[in-house]
């Protein structure tokens, strides 16, 4: 039997690649969790620094500050990595809608 060499980590099914990068997990009841992985172990359980919730309702979404949160492995559905121009595009998509929405003094 052999082992695998640092050289076959990124072969394999681990997380490890996605350590330190700004990841969208589905949960199993449709919540979708966007962070920064931090750690994580054999059972797909995470730990996400700077979470949200994303809420999306048609075309409109909005992001709900969760902190340090903490994820169930048997609870994941999906992990993949946020691509920095898709992220960036959507945060200038909802600073031009609070521009737009400014009329209703929401405070």
């Amino acid at each position: 039997m052999s082992w695998a060499g640092p050289e076959d980590i990124y072969l394999s099914t681990s997380l490890a690649s996605y350590l330190d990068k700004k990841l969208l997990v589905l949960l199993r009841d449709g919540r979708k969790l966007l962070g920064i992985l931090r750690s994580f172990d054999q059972f797909a359980n995470a730990v996400l620094e700077g979470a949200c919730e994303r809420v999306i309702v048609g075309d409109l979404y909005c992001d709900i500050p969760l902190g340090l949160y903490v994820i169930r492995g048997e609870n994941v559905v999906l992990i993949g990595e946020l691509a920095q121009k898709v992220e960036r595009e959507a945060t200038d998509l909802k600073g031009s809608m609070r521009k737009r929405m400014e009329f209703l003094d929401m405070d």
